[in-house]
């Protein structure tokens, strides 16, 4: 087995001698007084200094025993003990000196060694940078190779398997990473992506085949007749994926799948809305009715259809739209064709009105859901509608503006056909146009409405009297009034209007029907509370004889002009409602009169009157008139 060679990691070498260094220590440590020294724990330096304060105490102690001139005998005996005490102190400067000398060359061996872990340090950081950088090449150069590599399997699916398997799904997947990818190396030139870009090319190839074949079977398989084509379409929707590997590797393929599923769909719905629309038309409904079938197929297909494009083909914004005009445009064309020519012929406002709403309420629907793509039809179809319903109402407006009450017939006080007409079409106009108001046709409907009224005005003048005149206006504002509450808002400006007429000349009507039993009364009382204003009441002091007639008559008639009063009121009115309430005012309104009286006879003016006794207790007559209201 060859030799491992570490290059610089190798400490084996002549470079780190470390066997002298360890017999040089060793030798040191065989010297007595190291022995000793590190036997009980003693620090050398400190050792050291203890030794050298020593010697020089002794040798200045030495100096001052030698300072006398003449010495005495004992301490010339002494002089022996001085001399072995220098060559004691010779002897452990000489120790010493070898301790100093044995202690640097230690120190020197504990630098050497340190800078050497320094430098096994250094090279141990280098060796780590370069197996981590080493194994990040590793990674990345098996990622390499896992994306290079074709494996068997996927090259056997690919050929093999149905585009409908699952594994299918997956494998073309990776296989369109792998193109990625190789895309992504030739760009950059890698030679390593000529080993594989044949064989990525063939399964590409095979794959786009496959794809383009099970697409384009799916989209030939909606031309079968009665063929639900949503079904299919949402096959299609689970391999949307097949569509956006066209795209991404054979534009021109993709290019024909799209182009044949626009042809196909676009003759499809053609065909199926050109034949629903005939089916409808033999069917003997309203206009308005077959208007809202075609739209609300238009509107459900419509949608259904933007969201499919938007999904399959991977579309969005004017791209979409765009897609969408081209499947759904010549359908629209003729939808706006078939419309133009009903429209240009039709008189019925209220049909053109009803499908005018009908596109606003399908518009709202399709703003709600997002969906942009019949916005524009839906324009064109207002704009096709609304002039001619504007149209339609400007020439009712201007017929009941040219109508001459005298070429009507024969003059009745009932309501008349064309004001019952027109509260029928205004009632259902009001009501239809509270759901989306348009202040245009709030306008119109406003002429139209006083057109209306100046015509009521106009036939109640061809009669010969007030009363007969009340009664016709009566009768047909109670009518229109009737006709638009059923329908209309309370609030509404027409019911508001008609309101306000029918009040007013019904309490012209009840002035009119008591003036003819009760009128001297009631001029009287009108006269007399005038006068009382003004303080001038004793003016009529002298009229005794014309109060006694109007108490005694009254107590003698009021009864049968009641009874009179009632049945000619219910004769006049055709709604007994009315008829009620007429009847109910005008009681109301006598017992007024009749309290006034009451009140101007009790004034000092009149208060000698005897007649005075002969008047009717107000409670009683409340009490008898009550009698004489109807009931129904």
């Amino acid at each position: 087995m060859p030799a491992l060679n570490l290059g610089d990691l190798d400490i084996t070498t002549d470079e780190f001698i470390l066997d002298e260094v360890d017999i040089h220590i060793q030798a040191n440590l065989e010297d007595d007084l190291v022995k000793e020294a590190l036997k009980t724990g003693v620090d050398l330096r400190q050792y050291s200094k203890q030794v050298e304060t020593e010697l020089q105490r002794i040798e200045q102690a030495s100096i001052k025993d030698f300072l006398p001139l003449t010495l005495p005998v004992s301490d010339i005996k002494e002089s022996q003990n001085i001399a072995s005490l220098h060559n004691q102190i010779t002897a452990c400067d000489s120790i010493l000196e070898r301790m100093e000398g044995m202690l640097s060359g230690f120190q020197s061996d504990l630098s050497s060694i340190s800078s050497e872990i320094q430098t096994l340090q250094q090279q141990s950081v280098s060796m780590n940078v370069r197996l981590k950088n080493r194994q990040a090449v590793r990674c990345h150069l098996s990622q390499l190779v896992d994306e290079l590599v074709v494996p068997g399997a996927m090259i056997s699916v690919i050929l093999e398997s149905p585009v409908t398997e699952q594994e299918f799904l997956e494998q073309l997947h990776e296989l369109n990473n792998k193109i990625n990818f190789a895309k992504e190396l030739s760009f950059r030139e890698t030679l390593a992506c000529s080993d594989i870009q044949d064989i990525v090319d063939r399964l590409k190839i095979k794959a786009v085949s496959k794809i383009r074949e099970f697409i384009l079977q799916k989209i030939y398989s909606f031309r079968k007749p009665m063929t639900n084509y949503q079904i299919p379409q949402n096959t299609l929707l689970k391999y949307r994926f097949f569509y956006q590997f066209l795209l991404a590797n054979e534009r021109q393929v993709a290019k024909e799948v799209r182009d044949e599923y626009v042809d196909t769909m676009s003759k499809i719905y053609y065909s199926y809305f050109k034949s629903y629309s005939g089916r409808l038309l033999k069917v003997q409904y309203p206009y308005e009715t077959l208007f809202r079938s075609q739209h609300y197929a238009l509107l459900d297909n419509g949608c259904r259809e933007y969201l499919f494009l938007c999904d399959f083909f991977m579309v969005a914004g004017n791209s979409a739209l765009d897609l969408f005009n081209c499947i759904m445009g010549k359908t629209l064309s003729m939808f706006l064709k078939s419309m133009s020519t009903y429209v240009s012929d039709c008189y019925d406002s209220i049909a053109v009105f009803l499908c005018i709403h009908i596109i606003l309420r399908f518009r709202a629907i399709t703003a709600k859901r997002n969906i942009p793509a019949l916005d524009k039809y839906w324009e064109a179809v207002l704009e096709l509608l609304w002039p001619r319903f504007e149209l339609i109402l400007e020439m009712n407006i201007q017929s009941i503006r040219n109508t001459d009450p005298q070429k009507l017939g024969l003059l009745d006080t009932r309501p008349h056909y064309i004001t019952r007409r027109y509260a029928e079409f205004s009632s259902a106009i009001v009501s239809i146009n509270q759901t989306f108001p348009n202040q245009r046709t709030n306008a119109l409907l406003g002429q139209l409405q006083a057109e209306v009224e100046n015509f009521v005005l106009k036939m109640a003048a061809e009669f010969p009297s007030r009363k007969d005149q009340l009664i016709f206006l009566i009768n047909n504002y109670d009518m229109m009034l009737s006709v638009l509450m059923e329908r209309a808002a309370d609030d509404s400006k027409e019911v508001e209007g008609f309101q306000q007429l029918l009040l007013a000349r019904t309490q012209e009507f009840i002035e009119e029907i008591l003036s003819s039993p009760f009128g001297g009364m009631i001029a009287f009382v009108k006269e007399s509370e005038a006068l009382m204003e003004k303080g001038q009441l004793d003016r009529l002091k002298n009229d005794e004889a014309r109060i006694t007639q109007l108490v005694r008559g009254f107590s003698s008639t009021w009864k049968q002009s009641v009874e009179a009063l009632s049945q000619d009121v219910m004769r006049s009115f055709t709604n007994f409602k009315n008829g009620t309430g007429i009847i109910q005012g005008a009681l109301t309104q006598l017992i007024q009169y009749y309290h006034g009286f009451h009140k101007v006879l009790s004034q000092p003016t009149f208060r000698s009157l005897a007649v005075r006794s002969e008047l009717i207790n107000l409670h009683h007559l409340m009490v008898e008139v009550k009698k004489h209201k109807p009931n129904f």
